[in-house]
């Protein structure tokens, strides 16, 4: 690579964009990389089987001697949940607020991560990362210790704001720094990387604060206990529903592994207020009255492990039933609708009164609207403009607004997953693309499971198996008996006994016309009893099983 090359700063998104989770960007320069978040997004419905979704890091790997660390805006899974993964190939700081570290070091206990540089900011904060000199600026979300970037690099300033929207009203009273915006906007920013998760939504997002009439009234008219599912990570909309309970002489409970590790760290740090004696476990709720009750969980999406649902199916130590008051505190992420519907329905079957976002104002965006999107845009003027966070819709409707108020349209940069942006002090252009995509964690593996596995997987949810078990001789290459069949999710084989037949007989024809001892030609010998016994079945059921046949050698 020449020097000239390596003069210019490359802006290279390794996720975030298209989609919802995954968020990381690279910022190079020379010798120097850093990179803001290491997200995780969880699986698609038909990544059966796969428990997480993190960046694909081959393009960091090839080059791990010039990364100089991380910046974490907040600690939201999709900008963290991939730090454990990246901890383990990088040996480099990862920075972030109080809070947003404590998250990491549980999730790095979890993986039996030590020793891993932590290195704690607070909002006015300026670091030295390479040839990068970042500040820090706090802004407003849905968890403590979110932060936006602002990135001095040898070109010019580039503007990161991480997840935010703009509430003047915070339940934790700080808002966000619109000041300091400013000051950048009055020196000149090079490129602005914004949140574009609700660019398609006119106005302003509402203030947290506006729950609390919300969440008076249902407590007002609660006769029994109140459940509150919500996100765990949401430390304010937990505190208004504190307030709100203790306020009613009601203790409270929480429930769901994340929700009681988060509200642990929350008061530790003192961000969490709630009186040490209205806290109780759920052994002792059996001292109380159901006015008295309060119950904080899980399970706002639907999650089927989640403590909510277990409520609502009568798996759980605090079923729910006719009295219970119960406020789903969440909207459903796109592609959890089907779970939630299920919950709410499951939960009125069981006598519950329940609230949520179609009856009542019981939950409010982390993230800002056309009209804050507007004010930063104008607040920083940036040169250049990359719209990040977000699917494909919702970047281009990002563009579209900062093309109308000024940004020139050449200027401004709708980028894939992998593209790389080429900056100087006066131009931008796209130029080439790296190495990326996902990798699939599957329990303990980590990218071992790729796209053949997957459609596999799919075709077992979808037809099911059909093994076909053939034993040979390994003297003659003789069948040594009748090929035994094993249905798994295709028939159920005591109704289907004429059919299994005919496989059987395809099968015993197709292996009887080789001598098979020879172990060099057992794959296309498969291969034809596979394509065999797939016309037989499908013609028979116009289904299409996953089939494989299966030789064994005997004496």
């Amino acid at each position: 690579m020449s020097n000239k090359e390596r003069s210019k700063l490359k802006i290279i998104p390794l996720g975030g964009l298209g989609e919802i989770g995954k968020n990381m960007t690279v910022l190079e320069y020379e010798n120097d990389i850093m990179i803001i978040d290491c997200g995780l997004a969880f699986p698609d419905e038909d990544m059966l089987g796969i428990d997480l979704v993190i960046p694909d890091m081959s393009y960091l790997e090839e080059n791990f001697e010039r990364i100089r660390g991380f910046v974490l805006t907040h600690g939201h899974e999709d900008h963290i949940g991939a730090v454990p993964f990246a901890a383990q190939k990088f040996d480099v700081p990862f920075y972030g607020s109080k809070f947003t570290l404590a998250l990491v070091e549980h999730k790095l206990e979890e993986h039996r991560l030590k020793n891993v540089d932590l290195r704690c900011v607070a909002a006015g904060d300026t670091v030295e990362i390479g040839c990068f000199r970042v500040e820090f600026i706090k802004v407003g979300h849905s968890i403590p210790g979110a932060l936006a970037v602002a990135v001095t690099t040898p070109v010019g300033v580039v503007i990161h704001t991480g997840d935010f929207k703009v509430d003047y009203t915070p339940i934790d009273n700080e808002p966000i720094d619109i000041s300091r915006f400013a000051y950048y906007g009055t020196k000149g920013v090079l490129a602005l990387m914004m949140d574009s998760t609700n660019a398609e939504l006119p106005g302003c997002t509402p203030s947290e604060m506006e729950l609390g009439k919300t969440f008076e009234n249902v407590f007002d008219m609660a006769q029994g206990r109140v459940i509150v599912a919500s996100f765990a990570s949401n430390v304010y909309r937990i505190q208004q529903v504190a307030d709100v309970a203790v306020a009613h002489g009601r203790v409270l409970c929480f429930q769901g592994r994340s929700m009681v590790m988060i509200v642990r760290i929350a008061m530790e740090q003192g961000i969490l207020k709630i009186p040490e004696e209205a806290v109780v476990e759920v052994e002792k709720l059996k001292n109380y009255r159901d006015d008295e009750v309060c119950v904080l969980t899980t399970g706002s999406q639907g999650e089927s492990m989640s403590g909510l649902f277990r409520m609502a199916n009568a798996n759980h130590r605090l079923n729910i039933g006719k009295g219970d008051t119960v406020i789903i505190s969440a909207s459903a992420i796109p592609g959890n609708e089907k779970a939630v519907g299920k919950v709410i329905n499951q939960l009125f079957l069981r006598g519950a009164n329940v609230v949520y976002d179609r009856l009542a104002d019981v939950h409010v965006s982390g993230h800002a609207r056309q009209e804050e999107l507007k004010l930063m845009i104008r607040t920083i003027k940036p040169r250049f403009f990359i719209p990040v966070h977000g699917e494909a819709r919702h970047l281009y409707h990002h563009a579209r607004l900062a093309a109308s108020l000024g940004i020139k349209e050449e200027n401004v940069f709708v980028m894939e997953t992998g593209g790389v942006l080429e900056l100087t002090k006066r131009s931008g252009k796209l130029a080439g693309a790296v190495d990326s995509g996902y990798v699939l964690v599957d329990g303990a593996g980590v990218g071992d499971i790729g796209s053949s596995v997957l459609r596999e997987r799919r075709l077992l949810s979808r037809e099911g198996m059909f093994a076909i078990v053939i034993a040979i001789k390994s003297s003659t290459g003789e069948l040594a008996a009748e090929p035994e069949i094993i249905s798994k999710g295709f028939v159920f084989a005591k109704d289907s006994e004429e059919l299994l037949e005919q496989a059987r007989s395809v099968a015993r024809e197709l292996a009887g016309r080789f001598a098979v001892s020879d172990k060099s030609e057992w794959g296309n010998i498969k291969t034809g009893i596979k394509t065999g016994v797939k016309n037989c079945l499908y013609n028979k059921t116009k289904r299409m099983p996953l089939i494989m046949p299966i030789f064994m050698e005997v004496e």
